[in-house]
């Protein structure tokens, strides 16, 4: 019954951006650290951004700081991923990824990919002249 749902992916031109959405349903967002994985054509998945719980700061691969922001909105139960100046090496299958912690407390968040257990279908992301 826990289910996170990505939306917002699509064809991007270089330098383009586009702004993607996780929305969970069955918990509650802020228990929980969620973490932005990605995975292009034969390439393992790897870790692009995540926010922690209770107000955590976040952490961002070095290859899109500076062009990314990973968001949360409590209200909304949604998690946004901002990708501005987009290039060709971004283009992948986006994934959102969620892992429970305690609440009512700072947790930070981790890109290690088998820390998380709730996991999203995933949103394509194509940047291409």
């Amino acid at each position: 019954q826990l289910q996170l749902v990505e939306s917002g992916g699509g064809l991007v031109h270089p330098g383009g951006s586009l702004r993607l959405s996780c929305a969970a349903s069955g918990f509650t967002l802020d228990y929980y650290i969620i973490a932005w994985f990605r995975q292009a054509p034969g390439k393992e998945r790897e870790g692009v951004s995540c926010i922690g719980s209770g107000g955590g700061s976040t952490i961002y691969t070095d290859s899109v700081k500076g062009r990314f922001t990973i968001s949360r909105d409590n209200a909304k139960n949604t998690v946004y991923l901002q990708m501005n100046n987009l290039t060709p090496e971004d283009t992948a299958v986006y994934y959102c990824a969620a892992e429970q912690r305690p609440p009512f407390v700072q947790h930070m968040c981790t890109m290690a990919l088998r820390e998380y257990d709730y996991w999203g279908q995933g949103t394509q992301v194509t940047v291409s002249s």
